[in-house]
């Protein structure tokens, strides 16, 4: 995929055909076999040629993001290593090569809550990263479903937020039928009255509940004989 041109620490990404292909032009009558784009990338930048095509762009966006995410991968499995093998000197190497500590603990935390063999390579390591603190069942049923739905991140981020709001109303609202057996009817309807007044139906039926009981009693304080 790259190759190392001169001494100028830059690299070739090729894009297009293969090699062989490359080596075996097609020619069609009357017009110019395509010539093999070349993206030039530097430590500052990317050389693009003028005038490369669409697809070799797209394919160039492609390639570039897929050696983004697995150097987040590379980087948690660098660090992993190093700590594990040289607990008194990694430090030192993480500083020879210029990186991060925060940004490569970060990777490393992840790295170690997922395996080799758990690793999709269809989702991005920041997929991965969304899920690292859940069990290890949990993640592969959220992997799963992400691979399955081809989420991003933000739409399998917003999955998880739906589902832990929706398990924790559903939570509450089982708590609160536990200790008061109410016609559904009536639960619908006190809902209603809830978010009418703007708040959660708890705090609703506790005020409600509050002010009646506060009412009753001092009508009964009133009713009470004088001895």
């Amino acid at each position: 995929m790259a190759n190392q041109v001169g001494d100028t620490e830059s690299k070739l990404l090729t894009f297009g055909k293969t090699a062989e292909a490359a080596s075996r032009p097609l020619r069609t009558s009357g017009a110019e076999p395509r010539r093999q784009q070349q993206v030039l990338t530097t430590k500052v930048g990317l050389h693009i040629p003028v005038g490369l095509a669409f697809e070799d762009w797209e394919r160039a966006g492609r390639q570039l993001s897929g050696l983004l995410n697995s150097s987040s991968w590379w980087l948690g499995d660098w660090l992993v290593y190093g700590k594990d093998q040289y607990a008194d000197r990694y430090e030192r190497g993480i500083r020879a090569a210029g990186l991060q500590y925060q940004t490569l603990r970060n990777y490393a935390w992840v790295s170690r809550r997922f395996e080799l063999h758990r690793r999709r390579p269809e989702l991005s390591f920041q997929h991965h990263a969304e899920l690292a603190s859940l069990s290890v069942a949990d993640q592969e049923a959220w992997l799963d479903r992400a691979e399955r739905m081809k989420w991003n991140t933000k739409k399998l981020r917003n999955a998880i937020r739906a589902e832990r709001e929706g398990t924790s109303q559903q939570t509450s609202a089982v708590a609160t039928t536990r200790r008061l057996a109410v016609p559904d009817n009536r639960l619908q309807w006190w809902h209603k009255a809830a978010a009418q007044a703007g708040t959660e139906l708890r705090e609703w039926v506790t005020a409600t509940l509050d002010a009646a009981a506060s009412q009753l009693l001092k009508e009964a304080d009133r009713q009470l004989p004088l001895e």
